[in-house]
């Protein structure tokens, strides 16, 4: 970081003599304004009570950025700086004492830009009646986030009095928009899931939600926005209610998160909802009948598409072949070959 400028006081005065006195005396009126100009004073010191000590160092000083009138009407209402990562942004407050004794004052940075300032000198003692304006440096790192960020420079004196400068900062480069939907886990009437900012901007996410069971649609909640903003790099773990989970039943729920810039994410989680052991009789009896009836239709839509074949008619009984018997009337065991007719004998 290149070295920080010096501070630099500037004392003032409260009172001049008076132009119109020095002209109303000739040559010598100068010398008489001055007189009579430090009588009025010493006269008015002490008509006025004296001041507590803790009055000199108290309310009166001042801190803001340096620049505007001296008096505070255009003074600036914060210290901005804008620039790219890995550089150093320089700038100046001033702080002012208008009390008759010196001011010491110690300075640091808050907030998000709080780490990267510097300071010309981290304790300032302040002359009385003097402004100081101290240098101050903001030194963006390299892996800074692009977007807007906020801090404050804190200056405390003796007895812990402390006054704040608003530090605005812009850090340019390429805008990512990434979000992700992690840890989806199911339980009862509850659907507990986590979101991460992954991009380099703040994001608004909004969330859709659906839930499928075995015969159909059990949820189906249109995208709506979130009640919340994740700064860059932020994790954040939510709850999703389901008063109307389904007491026996296979669900799959999908969570669906988008938000500007093209973010986007989904995941999704799976459950079984069983009844609880006082109906476990009936629970188990419920999901065998759920099964059954699954088997079924599994059972007749494979019927559907399976081809049919035909089966053969059974075959005719045989006819028994007429028997041959002999003139004795007997039937042979062995029947011999029959003799032609007119053959002889």
């Amino acid at each position: 970081m290149p070295p920080v400028p010096p501070v630099h006081s500037t004392p003032f005065t409260l009172f001049e003599p008076a132009p119109v006195l020095s002209g109303l005396y000739g040559p010598y009126g100068r010398g008489a304004a001055a007189v009579l100009t430090t009588a009025l004073v010493a006269l008015l010191l002490a008509l006025l009570p004296a001041p507590a000590a803790a009055a000199d160092q108290g309310p009166g000083w001042t801190v803001r950025p340096a620049g505007g009138g001296s008096a505070g009407q255009d003074a600036r209402p914060y210290a901005y700086l804008e620039g790219v990562p890995d550089s150093v942004l320089q700038d100046r407050i001033s702080v002012t004492n208008p009390a008759r004794t010196p001011l010491t004052v110690r300075l640091r940075g808050d907030g998000r830009a709080g780490p990267w300032l510097r300071f010309a000198e981290e304790t300032v003692t302040v002359p009385a009646r003097t402004r100081a304006d101290v240098p101050f440096a903001l030194a963006l790192p390299g892996n800074a986030t692009p977007g807007d960020l906020a801090g404050e420079i804190v200056a405390t004196a003796g007895g812990g009095a402390e006054r704040r400068v608003p530090v605005r900062v812009r850090v340019g480069g390429p805008a990512l928009a990434a979000l992700t939907v992690e840890d989806v886990e199911v339980s009862g009437g509850t659907v507990r899931y986590a979101l991460v900012n992954r991009g380099n901007t703040p994001l608004r996410p909004r969330l859709a939600v659906r839930a499928d069971g075995v015969f159909g649609v059990l949820l189906d909640r249109p995208e709506r926005p979130l009640p919340l903003e994740l700064a860059p790099g932020r994790r954040v773990e939510l709850t999703e209610p389901w008063p109307d989970a389904p007491a026996l039943d296979s669900v799959t729920v999908r969570l669906r998160v988008t938000a500007e810039g093209g973010a986007r994410g989904e995941a999704v989680a799976s459950a079984a909802y069983v009844p609880v052991a006082p109906v476990a009789g009936g629970g188990l009896l419920a999901l065998g009948a759920l099964a059954v009836l699954g088997t079924g239709a599994y059972r007749r839509r494979r019927t559907r598409h399976e081809p049919q074949v035909s089966t053969p008619p059974p075959a005719a009984p045989a006819t028994p072949a007429p028997a041959v018997v002999t003139e004795d009337g007997r039937s042979p065991r062995h029947p011999g070959p029959l003799a032609r007719t007119g053959a002889e004998s």
